[in-house]
């Protein structure tokens, strides 16, 4: 049970993959969650397959599908940053850690969710990151939340060691699967090739349960 989480991400989505099953469990058990998503992932390449989305029409539908997922995880709290996808690694970082700062101070989190600075793969993952650090020591040391990351590198146990934080997210499996799946323009050819997979082999169906039932974060120590 923690005060008040914090997630803060880039893009539509990146709450969800490889996070909605924490934040399922942290709003199943009361816990209040708050959302900052920097862009509307406009520029994103996955427009559904057959295409049901163009360029000019991709951020109004990722934003509808972002508000979905958030109701499906019980995020009541959503801030939307306004930037533009693909460049916030060109943002002023102090002037945007300056509107994430003003969110950890009206909502005083005890968790703060986001990448790993620096191990984000996207320029805009390690953007938001690196911005939610400098929030972040802006505050005392004794009223500084807890950062956990989450890297996209390969075999990140073997560049960081052993998570700090690991979730059993079985319970709200199905919660999370629905989140993913509200997230339709960048999730359905993956589900559906997910799905088809499983129903093949007893075997991908095993790994693909075990893969999705745990998530895993890595705790950024903070130095001043």
């Amino acid at each position: 049970m923690e005060r008040h989480v914090l997630a803060v991400y880039p893009h539509p989505d990146d709450e969800t993959f490889g996070k909605a099953g924490t934040i399922a469990l942290y709003t199943r058990a009361g816990t209040p969650v708050t959302l900052i998503c920097g862009t509307l992932g406009q520029m994103g390449r996955n427009m559904g397959k057959p295409f049901f989305a163009t360029r000019e029409t991709l951020p109004i539908i990722r934003e509808k599908e972002l508000r979905d997922a958030c109701s499906i995880l019980g995020i009541k709290d959503l801030r939307l940053l306004g930037l533009r996808d693909k460049t916030v690694e060109f943002e002023d970082p102090e002037e945007l850690a300056d509107r994430i700062y003003e969110v950890i101070q009206e909502v005083n989190p005890s968790v703060i969710m986001t990448y790993y600075p620096g191990y984000g793969v996207h320029p805009d993952h390690n953007a938001m990151s690196a911005a939610t650090v400098l929030a972040v020591k802006r505050l005392p040391k004794e009223k500084r939340p807890v950062l956990h990351c989450s890297p996209i590198v390969d075999n990140p146990h073997e560049v960081f060691g052993p998570p700090d934080v690991v979730f059993d997210v079985t319970p709200v499996l199905d919660i999370k699967m629905a989140a993913i799946k509200a997230h339709r323009s960048q999730s359905e050819v993956m589900m559906a090739r997910w799905e088809r997979e499983a129903a093949q082999s007893p075997e991908a169906r095993k790994q693909f349960e075990a893969f999705m039932s745990t998530e895993s974060y890595w705790i950024y120590p903070i130095e001043d």
